[in-house]
């Protein structure tokens, strides 16, 4: 049997991952050529967790079946949330090869609470939701999102902060239209906290800056869960 390494990257781009796999002794070099060098015209990719096991040829066949619904043709990249695929990858027998400073248990129970965590974005009604902010340079900033069959909708008309030169932003803000700090167009994203991102221009906690018109954080919809 056939042994070798299958790991699972993040990328620049939120929600996408790149799952391959490796010889044992190549893993290190791949890596490496991978976060240097990106894959698919894709960039930013980091490692996040990485498996020895048998049969690898059939456990990469085996998970891009699972898997086919989300991957990208002709890739290995997936439209995957990052801890459903190192849940998957932390249950396979074998020996883990990244992260060194966890066992497979403990990366196991940390993407089962993330993914449980995750859940809780479907709590939150579907309707309209604010943001209000003041800004000591740019004024003040009101927006608005909808929620819609767990979509955080942010509205169009809304009003954003810029992001400081040469920060890094997620792909949502990046591509987003906004014409003199103004957003031109709707903006879907998965969730609350990216929603928060679009308009403040840096990360944030989208469970407490969203509010309801009676002035209430959003958090509290998972406070009742």
């Amino acid at each position: 049997m056939a042994k070798g390494i299958i790991y699972v990257m993040t990328t620049v781009v939120p929600g996408l991952v790149k799952i391959g796999k490796t010889g044992t002794s190549n893993f290190e070099n791949r890596m490496y050529a991978l976060e240097r060098n990106g894959y698919f015209n894709v960039v930013g990719l980091k490692r996040e967790f990485a498996i020895e096991v048998e049969d690898y040829d059939e456990k990469e066949d085996m998970l891009d079946e699972i898997f086919s619904r989300s991957r990208v043709p002709n890739s290995e990249l997936f439209a995957l949330d990052i801890d459903l695929v190192k849940q998957l990858l932390s249950s396979f027998e074998g020996r883990q090869v990244y992260p060194k400073a966890e066992s497979k248990d403990e990366v196991f129970d940390k993407a089962t609470e993330e993914l449980s965590a995750k859940d809780s974005w479907s709590v939150v009604p579907d309707g309209e939701y604010y943001l209000s902010r003041k800004d000591k340079t740019h004024g003040h900033v009101e927006a608005t999102m909808q929620v819609k069959d767990g979509s955080f909708i942010v509205k169009s008309g809304s009003r954003c902060l810029p992001v400081p030169e040469g920060h890094w932003m997620p792909e949502a803000r990046r591509t987003a239209h906004i014409e003199s700090g103004v957003l031109a167009e709707d903006v879907a994203c998965n969730a609350p906290s990216t929603a928060g991102w679009i308009v403040l221009g840096h990360s944030c906690n989208g469970w407490t800056c969203w509010k309801d018109q009676n002035g209430k954080a959003i958090d509290q919809f998972r406070k009742r869960k």
